[in-house]
């Protein structure tokens, strides 16, 4: 059975997002058929838009969906119709990097979540007129009110999660709380920096108070930030033009340099400010993406003084067992997600692009009106 679907679609890099109404084809034996309540704008569905990501055009983006399952293909058994759920990125769970549980580094991460095709070459989307949309961007394109993703990836969320806002957790939330959470883990009572306070920033500070993180710093260039880093954990928030040597001004306001830094940002400017900011030995996880090649240049002499710089994916964290954290977190209010989302009708899409590469959000969130 074909389903219809109304989804905004990317018919050359560089152009707008239009809605369209695309098609559906019949589920494979371990998809699910996910009808979105919300989806997030994250920083890479931007960039992919603009051509710096290999998706194949046209496609479907989007990759922080959340809703409730409709339909369940025959070999699924973990999910059921009315479940509801928040996608995470896809992974094979079977290669050798999945076996250890290093997810976000599956060996086939690139075919399943860029290459915009099913393993046997179909696509889970068409347009009005048969030709192929590609899909399955980070196993979902979720700027669509319906979505086909897999069992692998769909998480069911506790049946008091505010489904429309929880889309992020799939992404950039998840990055930045798994970074602090899973990758650096500090220790209670140390000292941490985030440069760069947009979602994945600011889950990140979220994730160091929930650490107990004694000094929590935010580098930001937005002051419209700045006042939402500190009710959500920062200690202390700076500009970095109001500082000429801003590695050295932070050092001092951690007594030495700190022991763990977050960068969200991935230009050479900041990881070298973020390197600078730390003590010996400190942790630097990088996670910022940037499209192509992104050489830079460091500082030999930080490394040598015990220094570490770490690239990080989707927070090196497994969909299946920290999504359902982060929801809990929420619940507690811990993690307070609600705190960092504007809402915008679907049809609203250009002002929630604008307002995203505007820096007015720091999480837009497109909503989905399915009484019509």
């Amino acid at each position: 059975m074909t389903r219809t679907a109304t989804a905004a679609v990317l018919r050359e890099y560089g152009t707008p997002l239009r809605p369209e109404q695309v098609l559906i084809p019949e589920l494979r034996d371990d998809e699910v058929l996910v009808r979105i309540h919300g989806v997030g704008i994250c920083h890479t569905d931007l960039t992919a838009a603009a051509g710096g990501v290999p998706l194949p055009v046209p496609a479907v983006l989007g990759h922080e969906g959340a809703g409730v399952v409709v339909e369940t293909g025959s070999a699924v058994t973990r999910l059921a119709v009315g479940d509801p759920v928040v996608l995470g990125f896809d992974s094979c769970r079977s290669c050798r990097n999945c076996a250890r549980g290093r997810y976000a580094y599956c060996t086939h991460f690139a075919a399943l979540n860029y290459g915009g095709r099913r393993a046997d070459g179909s696509t889970v989307l068409q347009d009005t007129s048969g030709a192929a949309v590609h899909g399955n961007w980070f196993g979902q394109s979720s700027f669509s009110s319906l979505v086909v993703a897999t069992e692998r990836n769909a998480v069911r969320l506790p049946a008091d999660v505010p489904v429309a806002l929880a889309g992020p957790l799939g992404c950039g939330l998840a990055t930045g709380a798994g970074t602090v959470l899973e990758v650096l883990r500090p220790e209670s009572g140390s000292s941490i920096v985030v440069f760069g306070l947009g979602a994945v920033g600011m889950a990140a500070i979220m994730a160091a108070r929930i650490a107990g993180c004694d000094t929590i710093i935010g580098v930001d260039p937005n002051p419209r930030r700045h006042e939402l880093a500190r009710t959500l954990g920062a200690g202390e928030v700076l500009s970095p033009a109001d500082h000429d040597d801003l590695g050295r001004h932070l050092r001092r306001l951690t007594g030495g340099g700190a022991d763990h830094a977050v960068e969200s940002v991935g230009t050479e400017a900041v990881i070298r400010q973020a390197l600078s900011s730390l003590a010996g030995p400190g942790v630097c996880a990088t996670l910022g993406l940037r499209a192509g090649r992104n050489p830079v240049t460091i500082d030999q002499t930080h490394l040598l003084s015990g220094r570490t710089l770490t690239g990080v994916i989707e927070g090196d964290v497994d969909p299946q067992q920290f999504l359902p954290r982060l929801a809990d977190l929420w619940r507690e209010g811990r993690f307070p997600v609600d705190a960092l989302v504007r809402t915008f009708d679907f049809v609203k899409l250009d002002d929630a692009f604008a307002a995203v590469a505007a820096g007015e959000v720091v999480k837009a969130v497109l909503t989905f009106d399915h009484d019509n």
